[in-house]
């Protein structure tokens, strides 16, 4: 199951999204998640359901990839689809059922809004390296300078928070690998006892990350990073044409979506 987690991962390619500048990805990012919450009926689902598959064409990223990246959020799914169906009132499926046409309604499209949205987000970062992601984000936030927020040291925060993800899970993965070959279960028992069997893969994971962490500052320190003040790039951002294109497209989507609410469809 760790092995399915791919947050965090980038895909290089050479495809038009991965040529988009980061901050046009970031902000249409954005007007995806804005439109979502807009849908209302099938037929705006359906148009989020075509854009994203239109986009993960494009941009040439697997749907085996992006359901790898889902199964690890399975629980959730099924948990938030259980609840809408069984506590929504409206006209039984059968006489005397709890079970709603309009829970199962609610539940198909609450599943289908969980599953939009983390394929939206997994397109942003199988797209971008986190460097590039950085530098896009810190240019957006660069106005909040004037008010003294640490715009640079939270953007390489979250960099390096990206980054570890897939080294951690392997990490993980690893120290699970050494505890069952020294005869610990993971996988029998109750619920109760897994979360007990769990617990000596903390301790050496606590250890592997605070190394890791320090090994990071040390090297940062030797390079005599000092935070963002004065700091250049070697590539600079530049929005071109195909950048434009996607924010028209971006901005239509954003449009329709709000008709489409307004009339309920």
């Amino acid at each position: 199951m760790l092995k399915d987690v791919t947050l965090g991962q980038y895909f290089p390619g050479d495809s038009v999204v991965h040529r988009l500048d980061p901050r046009t990805k970031l902000i249409l990012v954005i007007v995806f998640i804005i439109g979502l919450f807009q849908a209302a009926g099938w037929l705006s689902y359906a148009i989020v359901v075509a854009v994203t598959a239109a986009c993960m064409s494009v941009s040439q990223i697997r749907f085996r990839t992006i359901f790898k990246g889902l199964k690890p959020m399975l629980f959730i799914i099924v948990l938030t689809a259980a609840l809408n169906i069984f506590y929504t009132a409206g006209t039984p499926v059968l006489p005397g059922w709890i079970i709603t046409w309009e829970g199962i309604e609610r539940a198909a499209k609450m599943i289908l809004r969980i599953v939009l949205l983390i394929t939206g987000t997994f397109l942003l970062t199988y797209t971008t390296s986190p460097m590039a992601l950085t530098d896009g984000l810190e240019l957006l936030l660069g106005p909040l300078k004037k008010l003294r927020v640490p715009v640079h040291e939270m953007t390489i925060m979250m960099s390096m928070a990206l980054r570890f993800i897939p080294t951690l899970i392997e990490e993980t993965d690893k120290i699970m690998s050494a505890q069952k070959a020294r005869g610990a279960d993971f996988e029998n028992g109750s619920l109760i006892r897994r979360a007990k069997a769990l617990l000596p893969i903390l301790v050496p994971l606590f250890v592997s990350a605070f190394r890791r962490a320090d090994e990071l500052a040390v090297a940062m320190e030797s390079r005599c990073y000092h935070g963002g003040e004065g700091r250049t790039r070697m590539k600079q951002l530049k929005l071109a044409a195909r950048d434009l294109v996607a924010f028209v497209l971006g901005a239509a989507f954003l449009v329709g979506m709000f008709v489409l609410r307004h009339y309920g469809l």
